[in-house]
């Protein structure tokens, strides 16, 4: 018997994440930032005679909710810092335009950044990768 996390993320091939008790999969929880999750009763798959493989064990498992500790601790805040480099901005401006820049125009295109970010992070977590890809990006 064992337990596994419910979330697909933590189910895949190259994560396949398994718990010896439901205390172990609560230690898990506070770093995978579930926003809902439950740990799934499995049973280890058996094995043939005489030292063969294991059989491929079945999806199915008892579905039990158990809650995360309440000690849990909360994500830490987004930083709402600028995230455009002030000089580079300023010489492709003066460079494209021959036109000054204010400072007054990083914080608002730093929003702009961080909305687009936003996406490629919901695209990549889609697809079931902890890695933002160049094409997770909304067409320019």
């Amino acid at each position: 018997m064992y337990w596994a996390c419910n979330v697909s993320t933590c189910n895949q091939k190259r994560t396949a994440l398994c718990f010896c008790s439901v205390s172990c999969w609560e230690v898990h929880l506070p770093g995978a930032n579930h926003r809902e999750s439950w740990a799934v009763e499995k049973r280890a798959p058996k094995t043939g005679g005489g030292g063969a493989e294991p059989v491929a064990a079945s999806g199915g498992g008892v579905r039990r909710l158990v809650r995360a500790p309440s000690s849990a601790p909360a994500p830490a805040p987004v930083p709402r810092e600028v995230l455009i480099v002030a000089s580079r901005l300023k010489d492709y401006v003066r460079v494209r335009s021959g036109y000054n820049t204010s400072e007054r125009v990083l914080e608002p295109l730093s929003d702009l950044v961080r909305r687009i970010i936003d996406q490629a992070i919901e695209n990549a977590r889609r697809d079931g990768r902890m890695t933002v890809l160049d094409r997770d990006l909304p067409p320019s």
